[in-house]
């Protein structure tokens, strides 16, 4: 029987910027109509500049009207409004990994990794090392600051250690491209992370829930390859009214893998193999990269759920079995999260 009546704050926003902002938006909106039906949903809005809100929506006007609070009102409020649970919606670094770290100070309960799991996995070079170490297979791979630093035989990918959506990211095959393609990661992030490109074969993402004390594989979601790299124009772009939107969902740019597929078995035995490695809890997503020998090659964790539609990890629980409802009840229950 699903569960009904949970209070759950959705906290949104971004101190940092207003495309973080406007993302966070973006899936907290669509993740209140979807669990409003069965909850009671209210708003913690932090703007870029770090002030808090309380409104009663995340469109323009709601905002507007929402009176804007320094942190240490905002924060004391949130503590205030006793919340079942907590759904922490910020996608900036801060947002992440302060933010849950509050969270925690605070004693309220959130669905979703901690700000140390979250820390780890937003950096690609500590992600890697620990799920190595844990037998998972990673190409090879070093951090740089410098383009004369980059010692791997090309070609090699290029990226920025801690960004999103691929922003920054190289496929570099001339050693006359190495200085731009690590300028161009740089301006994402201090430290750069070159890899050696694994053949193009497919790209998968594989989600992991924590249920009845183990780990439940979910049905794989692949992606299509129309260039050797997935670029940013693959994940995110705007609609013709300007407003930011998911590209990667379109139809025909991803696809749920058969049961039967002879990629799944070995992918998910790395995925457990990451979530473990990863401390993670609750759920967990993770990309890899499957050479054409079949082979899958971590790339990143992701281990994120907005509980929207559109959220990789709804979509393949939906595969699954689960309706959006009872994958949010289901883990709410496993983290002992009930209602008051």
């Amino acid at each position: 029987m699903t569960d009904v009546g949970r209070k759950i704050i959705q906290l949104a926003g971004s101190p940092v910027d207003e495309f973080h902002a406007e993302l966070s938006r973006l899936y907290a909106r669509a993740s209140a109509a979807a669990l409003v039906e069965h909850h009671r949903v209210g708003f913690a809005y932090v703007a870029p500049g770090g002030t808090w809100q309380f409104p009663d929506g995340l469109d323009a006007d709601s905002l507007a009207a929402a009176e804007p609070l320094p942190a240490a009102a905002g924060i004391a409020r949130l503590a205030g409004m006793s919340a079942d649970v907590v759904l922490p919606q910020l996608f900036c670094h801060p947002g992440m990994t302060s933010y849950r770290a509050l969270l925690d100070v605070l004693g309220l309960p959130y669905l979703g990794n901690t700000a140390t799991v979250m820390a780890n996995t937003a950096d690609k070079a500590v992600a890697r090392a620990l799920v190595a170490a844990h037998g998972v297979a990673v190409p090879a791979g070093r951090v740089v600051t410098h383009a004369d630093e980059v010692d791997l035989s090309l070609p090699v990918v290029v990226k920025p250690a801690r960004s999103d959506n691929s922003m920054g990211v190289s496929l570099v095959a001339d050693s006359t491209e190495v200085a731009t393609a690590v300028a161009r990661a740089k301006a994402h992030s201090a430290d750069v992370l070159v890899e050696t490109y694994v053949p193009l074969g497919r790209e998968v993402r594989c989600g992991v829930l924590e249920v009845d004390g183990g780990l439940e594989c979910l049905p794989l979601e692949e992606y299509a390859l129309d260039a050797p790299i997935r670029l940013p124009a693959d994940k995110l772009g705007r609609s013709g009214g300007g407003e930011l939107r998911l590209v990667a969902g379109d139809a025909g740019r991803a696809w749920i893998v058969d049961h039967d597929d002879p990629v799944v078995e070995p992918v998910w035995r790395a995925a457990r193999a990451c979530f473990r490695a990863l401390e993670c809890r609750h759920y967990g997503l993770f990309d890899f990269r499957i050479d054409p020998h079949g082979v899958p090659w971590f790339l990143e964790a992701g281990p994120y759920c907005s509980f929207a539609p559109s959220s990789v990890i709804v979509k393949m629980s939906a595969a699954q079995g689960y309706s959006l409802a009872g994958l949010f009840d289901t883990l709410c229950r496993e983290a002992r999260i009930e209602a008051a």
